[in-house]
C-alpha cells in the first residue's frame, strides 16, 4: 500500500482527522483514492496542499479564497496572475491595518475623556428607576 492513511496524514501535518475530512468535504482537498479494503490513501501531494492551506490561513486568507487559489494552481497559472493576487491581498491587509489604527486612536481618545463625561455617558444607559 503506497501512501498514507488519514491518521498518518493527520500526524504528519498537525491537522486533526476531522479537519482533513472537512477540507475534503469543502472541496479544498480532492477525494483520495481508496484501496480494496475501503481505506482512503493519501499521496505526498496532500502534504503540499495542506501546507499551502495552513500557510494561506495564517496569512489571513479565507477558506473560500484558499479553495479558489487551489483551483487556479491546479491549472496552468500565470506567474503574473499569482503576483497580482498577492498584491491585492497586501492592499487588503493595508486597509485592515488602517482601520485598526483608527480604532486604536479612538479607544486611546476615550481613555483621555474627562471622568465627568464618562459618568454622564454611563448614566444615559441606566433606567430611571435606579
Amino acid at each position: 500500500m503506497e501512501g498514507m492513511t488519514r491518521g498518518e496524514l493527520a500526524k504528519q501535518t498537525g491537522l486533526s482527522m476531522a479537519a482533513i475530512r472537512y477540507y475534503e468535504e469543502r472541496g479544498l482537498l480532492p477525494a483520495p483514492r481508496r484501496v480494496a479494503s475501503g481505506y482512503r490513501i493519501y499521496s505526498d501531494d496532500y502534504l503540499v496542499k495542506i501546507k499551502f492551506i495552513k500557510d494561506a490561513k495564517s496569512l489571513g486568507y479565507s477558506l473560500k479564497e484558499i479553495q479558489e487559489g487551489l483551483q487556479m494552481l491546479s491549472q496552468d497559472m500565470d506567474e503574473e496572475l499569482l503576483k497580482e493576487l498577492v498584491r491585492n491581498k497586501i492592499m487588503e491587509i493595508d486597509e485592515k491595518v488602517k482601520k485598526l489604527h483608527g480604532m486604536q486612536r479612538m479607544l486611546s481618545g476615550l481613555l483621555e475623556t474627562p471622568q465627568g463625561d464618562i459618568q454622564n455617558y454611563l448614566r444615559s444607559f441606566r433606567t430611571l428607576d435606579d
